[in-house]
């Protein structure tokens, strides 16, 4: 690994909760494509994006901005978990297993923010 962010446990799990939501969201209704589909595609993909681009050469300040930006984006994930399973197109059993994740993820990212000075 070359790159500092690929060393980084939260950059690891947000890239392989964007790969769930990629194989989840193919299971939502066509008419979902343009919707649901696309924007928790998105907004999972946004939380790796956002904490790889704000440790490339970023002073502290602008990394924590950066992994503020990976909270709002996993928050939108949540969301359309919570539209998904409210439309019946998850289980409970999914829902419950990737909001787990989805915490888990969010508190640490929190904490490594915290310890960035």
């Amino acid at each position: 690994m070359k790159f500092k962010f690929e060393k980084l446990l939260i950059w690891q799990r947000a890239m392989n909760l964007g790969d769930e939501m990629d194989i989840l969201s193919s299971k939502f209704p066509d008419k979902e494509k343009f919707n649901l589909s696309s924007q928790i595609r998105r907004a999972s993909d946004s939380i790796a994006l956002n904490i790889s681009e704000g440790s490339i050469i970023q002073s502290p300040a602008e990394f924590r901005k950066f992994l503020g930006y990976a909270i709002r984006s996993l928050a939108e994930v949540v969301t359309c978990i919570h539209k998904a399973k409210r439309r019946n197109y998850i289980s409970d059993t999914d829902f419950d297993k990737y909001y787990e994740e989805c915490f888990n993820l969010m508190n640490m990212i929190i904490g490594f923010r915290n310890k960035i000075k």
